[in-house]
C-alpha cells in the first residue's frame, strides 16, 4: 500500500466524536437524499470558470456479499468514474500489514498506464454500513494521488472484533464512497465542494475550522496589540501618520486583490489538512461577501437578517482592497475585536435551521477572516515599511548631525 491516511484520531483522519453523535446527522435522511439548496449569499454560487464541484463529485456503493468465506488477502471493487477519473476500492479484510483491524483504501484505477506527472487531487469519504445508521463508521481525508501515492486510505479503519457487531447482515458488508475531485486554484479562493457534501463536512469540522481562523486571528490581533501598546513605538508612527500627506496615505492604503489572495491561499490551503476544502469554501464565501457588501448594502440584510453586521475594515474597489478608514482606527479597531463567539441558539439537529446557521457561521468566519487579512498585509508590508525606513532616515539625519 502507497498510502496511509492515518491511524488515529484527528482532522484529516478518522472521526473523533461519538459514534453515536456523529452517525445520527449523517445517516439522517437530508444527509442521505440531500439537502434542498438554502438562499444564503453565495453559499450556492461557484467559480464561474471550468467544471462546478457538483460536477466532480460522486458516491459509490460496494456491497460484498459471502462476506465470511472471503479468503483473499484483498478484494477490488469495480472502477466507478468521478470528476472525469476512475476510482476503485480495496479491502484488506484481515487487514493490510497490520493485525485484527480492517484496512480501506482508495485507489486511482489503472495508475500504471497514466502519463508521467499525472496527479488527481480529492477529498474523500469512505463508510462501512451497520444496519443501526447511527452506528455505521465513517473516515475523511483529503490527498494528491500521484505515481507514487496512487492510493491513500486507513490501515486501521475499525477493528475486526467490531465488524460482525451490525456491520454484516445476511453475510453481507455494505461499503459507501463519496468523492470530491478539488481543482485547486493559486490565486484566489476557490470554491471546493459538492453543496451536499459540504453540509456534511461542515457538521463535523465547523469547531475545527473556527480554531483555524480564531488562531490566526488571535495572531495578527496580538502583534497589533503589542505595537499599539508599545507607547513610544505607537506615537512615533503616529506622528510619522500624521506627518505625511493625503496622496501617500492614500497609496500606502490599498493593495491589489491578486496580491494579498495568493498570500491567503498559500496560508491557508493545506493539502494534507481535511479542513481546507471547507476553509477555502467560507473564504470564498466571505470575499463574495466582502466584494457584495462593497457594491450594495442589500448584502447586508441577506447576510445578518435583522441583525447589524460590523463596519467594514476594507472594501474592495475594482482590483483592489482599500482601507475604510484612517489606519490608526483601524489597528486599534482590529487589535480589540476578536471573532464573534458562535451563536449556540437555534435547533441543534440535523435541520434546514441548523445547515443554514452553519453555514452563515462559515461565510461570516470567511468574511471577517479576509478582512483582517488584507488590513495585516497592507499595514505590515506597504505602511509599516514606510514608517521603518522612514525611522531609519531620521536616524540617519541626526547621526550626520551629531557629526558635524
Amino acid at each position: 500500500m502507497a498510502g496511509v491516511a492515518g491511524e488515529d484520531c484527528g482532522v484529516g483522519r478518522q472521526h473523533c466524536l461519538s459514534g453515536e453523535a456523529l452517525a445520527e446527522w449523517r445517516s439522517s435522511e437530508q444527509v442521505e437524499n440531500g439537502t434542498p439548496a438554502t438562499s444564503l449569499l453565495y453559499w450556492d454560487s461557484d467559480n464561474g470558470d471550468g467544471p462546478k464541484p457538483s460536477e466532480l463529485y460522486g458516491k459509490y456503493t460496494w456491497k460484498i456479499e459471502k462476506f465470511s468465506q472471503i479468503n483473499e488477502r484483498e478484494l477490488h471493487s469495480d472502477a466507478f468514474e468521478v470528476g472525469g477519473y476512475k476510482w476503485y476500492i480495496i479491502i484488506y479484510p484481515q487487514g493490510c500489514d497490520v493485525c485484527n483491524h480492517l484496512s480501506l483504501f482508495l485507489c486511482v484505477d489503472n495508475h500504471d498506464k497514466l502519463l508521467p506527472g499525472w496527479s488527481r487531487f480529492a477529498q474523500f469519504t469512505i463508510a462501512v454500513v451497520n444496519k443501526d445508521p447511527k452506528k455505521s463508521k465513517y473516515s475523511d481525508t483529503l490527498h494528491r494521488f500521484w505515481e507514487k501515492e496512487h492510493d491513500w486510505g486507513w490501515k486501521k479503519f475499525m477493528e475486526l472484533s467490531k465488524v460482525y457487531d451490525g456491520f454484516i447482515e445476511s453475510d453481507t458488508l455494505i461499503i459507501k464512497a463519496q468523492v470530491q475531485v478539488i481543482r485547486e486554484k493559486a490565486d484566489y479562493p476557490f470554491r471546493c465542494l459538492d453543496p451536499q457534501y459540504r453540509r456534511e463536512l461542515v457538521r463535523v469540522y465547523l469547531t475545527n475550522v473556527e480554531q483555524i481562523y480564531r488562531r490566526f486571528s488571535d495572531d495578527r490581533r496580538s502583534n497589533l496589540g503589542k505595537f499599539i501598546e508599545d507607547k513610544a513605538k505607537w506615537s512615533s508612527f503616529r506622528a510619522f501618520w500624521s506627518g505625511i500627506d493625503q496622496n501617500s496615505r492614500h497609496r500606502m492604503s490599498r493593495e491589489k486583490k491578486d496580491v494579498i489572495l495568493r498570500v491567503v491561499v498559500k496560508h491557508f490551503f493545506i493539502e494534507k489538512e481535511v479542513t481546507s476544502s471547507l476553509v477555502m469554501d467560507s473564504l470564498y464565501s466571505g470575499l463574495k461577501v466582502l466584494e457584495g457588501q462593497s457594491k450594495s448594502m442589500e448584502a447586508k440584510s441577506k447576510l445578518s437578517d435583522a441583525d447589524e453586521m460590523p463596519a467594514p475594515i476594507v472594501r474592495v474597489e475594482d482590483d483592489m482592497f482599500v482601507l475604510v478608514d484612517d489606519v490608526l482606527l483601524l489597528l486599534e479597531r482590529a487589535a480589540s475585536e476578536p471573532l464573534p463567539l458562535k451563536d449556540e441558539k437555534g435547533p441543534q439537529n440535523r435541520t434546514r435551521d441548523s445547515i443554514e446557521r452553519d453555514e452563515r457561521r462559515l461565510a461570516e468566519l470567511g468574511h471577517r477572516t479576509v478582512e483582517m487579512f488584507a488590513l495585516a498585509h497592507i499595514f505590515s508590508n506597504k505602511i509599516q515599511v514606510a514608517y521603518q525606513e522612514a525611522v531609519a532616515l531620521q536616524g540617519q539625519e541626526e547621526a550626520s548631525f551629531m557629526a558635524c
